[in-house]
């Protein structure tokens, strides 16, 4: 069995997240991995994906950037993220490919909220951005707006009505922006019902 200092360089090397494939092909097998678990040294994310528990910097967006790369965080996420909530989400809220596999959304942590979008749709607003000292796949402010408008039902009153507040009074807010995402997301109906009289 590999020593400790080593199983931890090893995650390091991965980002503290490494599938069973990883594993065995440094030699650490089914009853290594067991041991592992039961000394609580790595955590079983979901079907063949574990990571590192002793040398976990807390942040989970290490294990949504390596468990999900193609997708990008969006409403509460988003809206936490561009400080227009201040609630703290329960769960990430991910945007992804409407024909990904539901497989790949099966996991046990960290908690997830899934979003399904059009291939068209779903890198429209799309921008890099820092959380954690990690580069992060987010939606711009303009179309986080948009996407609440689009599930406004689904959203907490308050927490829309404080994001819709924040925007508007947000100088990097881009209205040509919102107003062509809202076109193409075929939001514009709301946009100028709920926003317009703001702007």
């Amino acid at each position: 069995m590999i020593p400790n200092h080593e199983i931890n360089e090893l995650f390091k090397k991965h980002n503290n997240v490494m599938r069973t494939s990883e594993l065995y092909a440094e030699r650490i097998y089914y009853k290594d991995i067991q041991k592992l678990l039961n000394d609580g040294i790595i955590e079983k994310i979901k079907q063949g994906y574990y990571h590192l528990v002793n040398q976990y910097d807390g942040s989970e967006i290490t294990i949504i950037n390596n468990l999900f790369p193609d997708a990008i965080l969006c409403m509460n996420t988003a809206l936490f993220h561009y400080r227009y909530s201040e609630r703290t989400p329960s769960e990430w809220h991910l945007a992804v490919d409407k024909n990904i596999s539901k497989y790949r959304i099966k996991i046990d942590y960290p908690f997830i909220k899934t979003y399904f979008f059009e291939p068209h749709l779903l890198t429209i607003g799309l921008t890099i951005s820092q959380m954690d000292e990690n580069s992060i796949r987010i939606y711009d402010r303009d179309r986080t707006i948009c996407d609440c408008l689009r599930y406004i039902n689904k959203m907490d009153k308050e927490v829309f009505n404080k994001a819709i507040q924040n925007y508007v009074k947000d100088t990097r807010k881009n209205i040509p922006n919102l107003m062509q995402y809202a076109k193409e997301l075929r939001v514009q109906k709301k946009v100028n019902d709920l926003i317009g009289v703001w702007l």
